[in-house]
């Protein structure tokens, strides 16, 4: 139903989309920009986007990717013409077990610390849980940029939580 809605740009499909893949599309971008207002216009435009180009999504299991994808474009995009940082010192609610709250701050100020692309390749590829096909096809680049992204980023990572408590494991692959 959501599929063939978009497909046919039935604006009653954003209500369907928002509740569905909005909380995600928020996260992706947020971690990206860390900009709470600049997130809601980037989900918004994602949304926009969604159902004026609704009729190119060729695969219907896609959606969720294609629309994170989106996002993700559009929050690098957002970071590239504004150049402001804005400083997180949380992260947004996730289901399952969570870390402390110290952990979080640690990890977060490790993942600002990446330059933007690779940013966002570690936000698509470990909060959002795409594939690392997914995550190049998200970013426009090739598998093995993606592979490369993340391992540098991860060691990064590494480097900058130095002794902090936390183990950071790339649970992936």
């Amino acid at each position: 139903m959501t599929i063939d809605a978009l497909r046919r740009r039935r604006p009653e499909v954003l209500d369907d989309l928002l509740h569905r893949y909005g909380g995600e599309i928020q996260g992706v971008a947020y971690l990206i920009l860390r900009d709470r207002a600049a997130t809601e216009d980037v989900l918004a435009d994602t949304l926009l986007t969604a159902l004026d180009r609704g009729d190119r999504l060729r695969d219907p299991a896609a959606l969720r990717s294609w629309l994170l994808r989106i996002a993700a474009n559009k929050a690098l995009d957002v970071r590239r013409s504004s150049g402001r940082v804005v400083h997180l010192h949380v992260l947004p609610d996730r289901e399952g077990p969570r870390p402390r709250l110290d952990d979080r701050i640690a990890l977060l100020g490790a993942v600002e610390r990446l330059a933007p692309r690779m940013r966002a390749a570690v936000v698509l590829r470990y909060y959002a849980d795409l594939s690392v096909r997914d995550v190049a096809d998200a970013l426009g680049t090739s598998e093995n940029t993606v592979k490369s992204q993340l391992r540098v980023a991860l060691v990064q990572m590494r480097e900058t939580l130095g002794e902090a408590d936390i183990y950071l494991e790339d649970r992936h692959g």
